[in-house]
């Protein structure tokens, strides 16, 4: 599916607030589903909206404070550029996080004329088969320490052709407002196809100091030089009483099978829980398409109804479905297929948006030596896929 069925520009599944619940005399109506997953074209993720919380309290988690950081010169204190994360804004590019490492070590602190105190330091770790780690650390707090900021940088490389870039950063303010966000580029030789593989991903949290309030977000992508792609994200946010989840991945073989699915669930603790999730196969113009929307009362009722498609590539789709109130239908139409059997944004954008990353330069390599590819850097494909969401609460969409 596009781009335009993952971005949230509203609350999820029509989250209602304490006074809607209670204007409805705690019962929280059943919101509308659609039956089948939205048809557009894709479009990029940057002119979608970032979801904040409705509350004018939670919004300080996402106040832009016009903070900047840049390479200063020695001896002059580091400025925070750390503002909390976007919610729903994917994965930066290199030019976004601006990462400008010093060629030379550098460890300096010291105390503002506020009684506000920064450090920044930067160096060099090396290690066997050409491990090469260029960092830089900076950070500060006000007098008090009720307000801090700390940023990472990172290049690695070796001789097996690994490089890494990286940046983590994370800060809070004096209303108990806390962030943290990570973002990696991977590039390295796939042991098992000794094609180039590039990997990106992004984590980002934020979490209230004044109320029950908080979100995750974990994303990923994956190419390879053969158009094999994986792209997905993990997101988790809680507002008081409500809590939604939402999962969805994509995944491009590079010779025509596509894998296209989301999950999404709520809950409230009142008891009611409702979702939708649905997912697409397509491979030479013929697969299917599947899904259900549930819903769950307090008392335990559950309401639900699943629909299908079969497309073989005639001309013709099978539709089909049912729900728990007596409804079917099982039907023929004339209707054309459509479906993105490659991604909108694949290898070639992926080296184009990752120059940085590519002009990371080894250490040299003495005549004779040559790398062990078995203790290269780890790429990010140990660290990225399906994980539990942080949070409480129970898987609600196995319900």
């Amino acid at each position: 599916m596009a781009a335009c069925t993952r971005g949230l520009v509203a609350r999820p599944f029509g989250l209602k607030t304490r006074l809607e619940v209670a204007s409805n005399h705690g019962e929280v109506r059943m919101p509308v589903f659609r039956e089948r997953p939205l048809r557009c074209k894709a479009v990029s993720t940057k002119s979608m909206l970032p979801l904040s919380y409705p509350s004018q309290r939670s919004q300080r988690l996402f106040k832009n404070q016009g903070l900047q950081l840049r390479c200063t010169r020695k001896n002059s204190a580091p400025q925070s550029r750390d503002t909390p994360p976007k919610r729903d804004t994917g994965i930066a590019s290199e030019k976004e996080w601006g990462i400008n490492l010093l060629d030379e070590e550098v460890k300096e602190f010291g105390t503002n004329e506020d009684g506000s105190t920064w450090y920044r330091e930067s160096g060099e770790d090396l290690g066997e088969n050409g491990y090469r780690c260029r960092w830089a650390r900076m950070g500060g707090q006000n007098k008090d320490g009720s307000v801090e900021w700390k940023e990472t940088w990172w290049e690695k490389s070796d001789w097996t052709g690994y490089k890494e870039l990286g940046a983590e950063k994370s800060g809070k303010n004096a209303e108990g407002d806390s962030w943290w966000e990570t973002w990696k580029e991977v590039l390295y030789q796939d042991e098992w196809s000794n094609l180039a593989r590039i990997e990106r991903s992004a984590e980002k949290q934020a979490r209230s100091g004044t109320e029950d309030a908080g979100w995750y977000e974990k994303w990923w992508e994956k190419y390879d030089a053969k158009g094999w792609t994986e792209k997905g994200a993990h997101k988790y946010g809680r507002l008081n009483e409500q809590s939604w989840w939402e999962k969805w991945g994509e995944h491009y073989d590079g010779r025509g099978f596509v894998l296209k699915w989301t999950d999404k669930w709520a809950e409230t603790k009142l008891g009611t829980r409702w979702g939708d999730k649905w997912e697409e196969k397509f491979f030479a113009g013929i697969g299917s398409r599947q899904g259900e929307t549930w819903h769950v009362s307090p008392a335990g009722e559950r309401w639900s109804r699943t629909w299908g498609e079969e497309h073989n590539g005639d001309g013709k789709v099978h539709k089909y479905g049912k729900s728990t109130t007596g409804e079917s239908w099982d039907i023929f139409v004339n209707e054309e297929t459509y479906y993105e059997a490659e991604p909108h944004y694949g290898w070639a954008d992926v080296v184009g948006d990752s120059t940085q990353l590519l002009s990371i330069k080894p250490l040299e390599r003495p005549p004779g030596v040559f790398p062990d590819f078995g203790s290269s850097g780890l790429p990010l494909t140990e660290n990225l896929g399906p994980t539990d969401d942080p949070g409480p609460g129970t898987d609600a969409s196995s319900s």
